[in-house]
């Protein structure tokens, strides 16, 4: 299928890339947008950014997804600006300095965003193979620039001296240093996209939504903005959990009562009738490792779940390094919340005996010795981790004792699949004998929540 050229090819690109990043526009929010396009028009630029957003972003944490792929399938303009095309003067580092600590301090946004594009344009360009062609680095033309540093000298230009004055001046200062970050960056990866194409630079240059960050490789910021969405995310997944329970508590077709009441229209079984069920919420047992860079992983989860309590006859929760400790009421506890709720595992709860690595197998006998009276027909049990067991003995005796007293079991993994089994990992000899599901970000657990997760 040959692609649209012009405007309609253009929007269908950015489309792409959007879902490309994890936004899911389908193909009505497209429709929407190329009307928007058409009724705001091309003229006022910052105008068809936010009509295009309310037609294509629907949730929180896709934003900067797309004001960043925007700016490149709509830049403001192509190749460099004009104010750097300077042939009569060097441009160098410290003149650019210079320059951005008169605007910082003058709060000139227009000679900010100028600057901004002349320090890419002589400072950020990547040479690649002898060549030119490798595209423009917004972390080369910061380390050069070192902005963070003009704060003090911006503020002695601005001769604030009182104290609380003092204080607003730096945040502001702050705030403008900030914008002139961004701004570089926007300008390196629209440079690079006109050298190496705009989908290859939005694949890679372009942060993922917050659905698709990696809990595993999730920096601190990252894992800030997964926490804020673990309260409207609980909401909607126990929108669909009650869904799925009302289809599911329906029951089978009763064929006597159903030929029954087919005999008031001719015998034509018009009304189907229900067999009458008893339903009943399922409880669940999550097993979490918390040790090393999985900790993020069992932290969201295991919040999450918490806010999921309603919807389960009853959860308990227990946490293991190569011990196994229960923990519900540590996480039930309303000031055991965002960073500090694995820091307060580690100190109250007994998750490590002799040494402080991963030990499924140890942890495993330990469950099995102490809390085998927490499982029953009607449990689901829930293992959190990577299966990394630093080649100690798995111990499936334990496992299969465990699965043996729950009614279903599940593993969620946060690696990738194609890692399972490589170094220290059991992952795959586990996976014999329980399911195990690659669970690396957000969309992947809500999917597993919603699909699998008995309800």
């Amino acid at each position: 299928m040959t692609r649209p050229a012009g405007l309609p090819g253009r929007l269908i690109e950015f489309v792409g890339a959007l879902r490309i990043k994890g936004m899911p526009p389908g193909t009505s929010e497209t429709v929407d947008a190329a009307a928007i396009i058409d009724v705001l028009g091309m003229t006022d630029r910052e105008q068809l950014r936010e009509g295009l957003a309310a037609a294509l972003v629907r949730r929180g944490g896709q934003r900067h997804v797309f004001d960043a792929a925007f700016d490149i399938y709509f830049p403001a303009g192509v190749g460099s600006r004009e104010a750097s095309r300077v042939e009569d003067e060097e441009v160098t580092a410290a003149s650019l300095r210079e320059a951005l600590l008169a605007a910082i301090a003058a709060n000139d946004a227009q000679a900010i965003a100028q600057i901004a594009g002349m320090a890419v344009d002589a400072l950020g360009q990547v040479s690649e193979g002898g060549s030119s062609a490798g595209g423009y680095s917004a972390y080369q033309t910061l380390e050069q620039m070192q902005p963070q540093t003009l704060i003090a000298e911006a503020h002695a230009q601005m001769g604030e001296s009182d104290e609380f004055a003092d204080r607003v001046a730096r945040d502001e200062l702050r705030r403008r240093i900030g914008d002139f970050r961004n701004r570089v960056a926007t300008e390196a990866r629209r440079r690079t996209a006109e050298l190496r194409g705009r989908e290859r630079v939005t694949r890679h240059a372009v942060r993922p939504s917050s659905g698709q960050v990696n809990f595993l490789t999730a920096d601190q910021k990252q894992l800030e903005e997964l926490r804020r969405t673990i309260q409207p995310l609980s909401r909607k997944l126990a929108t669909r959990l009650a869904a799925r329970r009302r289809r599911n508590n329906r029951g089978t077709i009763d064929i006597r009562r159903t030929v029954r009441q087919s005999l008031t229209t001719g015998g034509v079984p018009m009304r189907p009738a229900y067999a009458k069920r008893h339903p009943g919420r399922p409880e669940l047992v999550l097993m979490c490792d918390v040790s090393g860079s999985v900790a993020s992983f069992a932290n969201f989860t295991m919040l999450l779940v918490q806010a999921l309590h309603a919807q389960f006859s009853r959860v308990r929760v227990f946490a293991f390094i190569n011990a196994m400790d229960e923990v519900t009421d540590i996480l039930a506890d309303q000031r055991s919340e965002g960073a500090g709720l694995t820091e307060r595992i580690a100190r109250e709860a007994a998750i490590t005996k002799w040494h402080t690595s991963s030990d499924y197998g140890e942890a495993f006998g330990d469950f099995a010795q102490k809390y085998l009276d927490s499982l029953n027909p009607r449990t689901s049990v829930l293992i959190l981790g990577d299966a990394r067991n630093n080649n100690q003995d798995p111990n499936m005796g334990a496992l299969h004792e465990i699965l043996g007293r729950a009614k279903h079991a599940y593993w969620l993994n946060p690696e990738y699949s194609a890692r399972w089994n490589t170094g220290d990992s059991d992952a795959l000899d586990y996976a014999e004998i329980i399911d195990m599901f690659e669970c690396c970000n957000i969309d992947q657990l809500s999917k597993f929540i919603t699909k699998l997760l008995p309800a």
